[in-house]
């Protein structure tokens, strides 16, 4: 019986041994811990939308990029609530023309944002012009944006098309006076 008991502490023993060599076998330097990113899942790839009063005038569309994703921003200023449809859709259309505008991407997004591109005097507050690319909007070395197309203004909506790498998980959500659109990078970030 001690015999076993003798046996079983050298176990215990070696068990903390070396669990403390393996501790410090994978200790971090000396300037301290590397933290791991760890990167929103769970968004998915539905449609969104949110609701909204009247339309304001659209004043910038910008991007950047991010660790975990990519984002676009729709300036809007005095936009208060704005109104935003976003989708996955197989072709993107000018707006309200109905032509087939060609995006670049395995997959694209069709961003509708409740603002139009000139005031009440017809004078633009945005310089898109129509199945063009997005002024001032480089996506060239994005991680998950490859191409960005103006599809039109139309009674108070402007219509983009956001070519990304596949159909990957986005969310979309406001702050004062921008709608915000991000789409990650991977489907398990």
């Amino acid at each position: 019986m001690r015999r076993i008991g003798a046996v079983a502490a050298v176990f215990v023993l070696a068990g903390a041994t070396l669990g403390m060599a393996a501790g410090t076998a994978g200790a971090a330097p000396a300037e301290g811990p590397r933290v791991a990113t760890t990167c929103p899942t769970g968004w998915g790839s539905g449609a969104k939308g949110g609701a909204a009063k009247g339309a304001d005038h659209l004043e910038d569309i910008r991007t950047g990029r991010h660790e975990c994703f990519d984002r676009m921003v729709f300036d809007v200023p005095g936009g208060g609530q704005i109104d935003y449809q976003v989708q996955y859709v197989d072709w993107f259309y000018s707006y309200p023309e109905g032509e087939y505008i060609p995006v670049i991407g395995g997959a694209v997004l069709e961003i509708s944002v409740g603002a139009w591109t000139y005031d009440l005097d017809g004078v633009p507050t945005y310089p898109g012009e129509e199945g063009e690319p997005l002024p001032g909007v480089d996506v060239s070395g994005y991680s998950t944006f490859r191409d960005t197309r103006f599809g039109g203004t139309f009674e108070g909506q402007t219509r983009v098309g956001l070519g990304v790498r596949a159909r990957l998980p986005f969310r979309v959500f406001q702050l004062d006076d921008r709608v915000v659109v991000d789409v990650a990078h991977s489907w398990t970030s």
